[in-house]
């Protein structure tokens, strides 16, 4: 008899707890401090409210679920399930997943925890691989094993629209932030695997909308084999505050990429606490 197998991760998978309840996977609500305070994203903190703190200049600071909080999960979890694939957030991007793993080691192979290096929409496929893999009889230890063998089988592009929070974060010195808004420049950056990289720069929205869906359908090309009979992949795009620019990037994205179903989703706090509102993302992975 097969092991019965919960999937848990958390609100930087760019899905809510409410809508991990609809498909199957327990999502633990990030923490964020505004003015001291603390505030877990979509359960006492809504998108509109942190946008509005943000853009007002309130310093936000990110957190990570505390390892009571993580631990009580999992003990309701396993009161029900015989074990738990917990999928956080990349290993190289937040200490939540070395947290995991530490406290995992207290379970006895109950629970395990993957480190497939992804974020947002990527991470939210992973989760949705992982009940594909369940539900073809794998245990947690092979869920986690393929998941983290395909790690690398994915990429988001992102376009950022102000240099602002990438200088407040300490990602950018004061000096290159000021030349680049005087220039007007619009970094477009790279998650694959654990790091962020630049990708291009364009001086226009629709120029970095350009770059992003060009390397899409390199990537779908040249390292995914995609074909027009062929539709191995999952496309998926994001983005920060701006939902009409989002809708609008959506609609270029179907057009050229038709018989592709694009997932649509907002970019999880945590990212965008870092990057500002405005910015479009689109992302790609290999179907399992």
């Amino acid at each position: 008899m097969s092991s019965k197998i919960a999937v848990v991760t958390d609100t930087n998978s760019s899905m809510t707890v409410e809508e991990g309840k609809e498909l199957g996977i327990t999502v633990i609500p990030m923490p964020f401090f505004i003015g001291g305070k603390e505030f877990l994203d979509g359960v006492t903190l809504t998108q509109e409210e942190f946008y509005e703190r943000l853009k007002g200049g309130e310093e936000i600071h990110t957190s990570q679920p505390s390892p009571e909080e993580v631990m009580k999960t999992w003990d309701r979890l396993l009161e029900e399930y015989d074990e738990i694939v917990h999928i956080p957030m990349s290993s190289g991007l937040s200490g939540s997943c070395g947290s995991a793993y530490l406290l995992a080691q207290h379970y006895d192979d109950k629970v395990q925890v993957v480190d497939n290096q992804r974020i947002s929409v990527t991470l939210r496929q992973s989760c949705l691989d992982a009940l594909e893999l369940i539900d073809k009889g794998m245990t947690a230890r092979q869920v986690k094993d393929e998941l983290e063998r395909v790690k690398f089988e994915s990429s988001i592009y992102i376009m950022i629209d102000t240099l602002e929070y990438l200088k407040k974060g300490g990602r950018l010195t004061p000096a290159a932030a000021a030349i680049g808004t005087l220039l007007r420049i619009k970094p477009v950056l790279q998650i694959q695997g654990e790091k962020l990289d630049s990708y291009g720069k364009t001086r226009t929205f629709q120029g970095g909308k350009d770059i992003i869906m060009k390397a899409i359908k390199n990537d779908m090309e040249n390292r995914f084999g995609c074909t027009d009979k062929c539709h191995n992949v999952h496309l998926e795009m994001a983005y920060t505050d701006d939902l009409a620019a989002a809708e609008q990037f959506e609609k270029e994205l179907n057009d050229m990429f038709p018989g592709y179903e694009v997932v649509k989703r907002p970019l999880s706090l945590s990212i965008a606490c870092h990057i500002g509102p405005g910015a479009i993302a689109a992302a790609i992975s290999k179907k399992i």
